[in-house]
């Protein structure tokens, strides 16, 4: 089969396309005939090497795709050939209720071999029915983002109607889901970009003030528009240029909500704003089976819907790689095996 691959960590220049060996099936996984897969900034990071990740090379990449049922390991009972799955690429147990659970946690791409080839071996549990009326770009590239916002809003900042929340990054993979779902529970919603264009996609899409933060800070924006006071959630995901600010626009028992740095991982932080205002710092990464059905059921039906920035040849991956790392466009880029164009 034809997959992308790297063989050691680096710039763009390490992406490979080419022949790979066929994956083996095991007893109770899935093997998919990928239709389509998109890429997130996770991507970049594993080409790039996270640190504490020894990866098998040459590695897959691949944290988003579906694709059909190609065949079943004996143990699978959930699906058949012939079906229309996308994968969830979180492998472990996130409940925090019980604290003799697992707390190891892997994903599908980051760990292990991922899905962005023409087959995938795929563990039953990590995959997800796809209706037959729901399109292969729309199928291969919400998974991720949107169960990672899901969680991050509803689950672990506890968002209710009427609160509000400031979405960074809004055009982006997590921003963008995140700034729908802030919309969809009630909530007001700041949201940043850094172009006309970004901008007008946030508020065409659920956010209620916006704000260019190239042209202005935007702690001070926020904290201009609700009258000194800041809001109730920010959805962090930047990392070290924007941790200061983001805990700079939280309002007194405000929650900050992460789930990672593209920006970089080590910010430099304001501990007397955090307890002086009394904060709650808050980590999030994916989500529970329960939670993936919920918000994917509202992407299935439409209420929920992915941006998409480009959509490109598995072949040209790198170029997607490019696209992220430039951020260019809004949304996802999604990629399809070169044998379904």
């Amino acid at each position: 089969m034809q997959a992308v691959t790297f063989s050691e960590h680096g710039d763009i220049d390490v992406i490979e396309y080419g022949d790979h060996p066929d994956p083996e099936v095991g007893r109770d996984e899935v093997l998919v005939d990928v239709k389509s897969a998109a890429l997130n900034h996770l991507d970049i990071w594993t080409r790039r090497g996270l640190p504490g990740i020894d990866l098998e090379m040459p590695h897959v990449p691949g944290s988003d795709g579906a694709g059909v049922v190609e065949a079943v390991g004996e143990d699978v009972t959930r699906f058949e050939e012939g079906d229309r799955v996308a994968l969830s690429a979180g492998c472990g147990d996130l409940r925090l209720d019980d604290p003799t659970l697992d707390p190891g946690y892997y994903i599908i791409g980051e760990h292990v071999p991922g899905i962005h080839a023409e087959y995938a071996a795929i563990p039953e549990q990590n995959l997800i029915p796809v209706p037959e009326d729901v399109d292969w770009t729309v199928a291969g590239s919400v998974s991720l983002v949107f169960q990672t916002a899901w969680r991050m809003l509803i689950d672990r900042a506890r968002l209710e109607a009427g609160e509000s929340v400031l979405v960074l990054g809004a055009s982006g993979g997590v921003g963008h889901a995140a700034l729908q779902i802030a919309d969809y529970a009630g909530a007001t919603v700041y949201a940043t970009g850094s172009t006309e264009e970004k901008l007008a996609y946030a508020e065409e899409h659920g956010a209620d003030y916006v704000c260019n933060y190239e042209e202005e800070d935007f702690a001070d924006w926020v904290r201009s528009e609700t009258d000194g006071h800041g809001v109730d959630v920010v959805v962090e995901h930047v990392g070290a240029p924007t941790w200061r600010d983001s805990i700079k626009s939280l309002t007194k028992g405000g929650r900050l909500v992460t789930c990672g740095g593209t920006g970089g991982g080590r910010p430099e932080t304001d501990i007397p704003r955090i307890f002086w205002n009394q904060l709650e710092i808050i980590g999030s990464t994916m989500a529970t089976p329960e939670q993936v059905d919920a918000v994917m059921d509202l992407v299935w039906e439409g209420t929920l819907e992915p941006a998409i920035r480009e959509e490109l040849p598995m072949s040209e991956t790198a170029r997607a790689h490019e696209i992220i790392e430039n951020r260019e466009g809004f949304g996802k880029v999604v990629v399809r095996p070169d044998s379904e164009l």
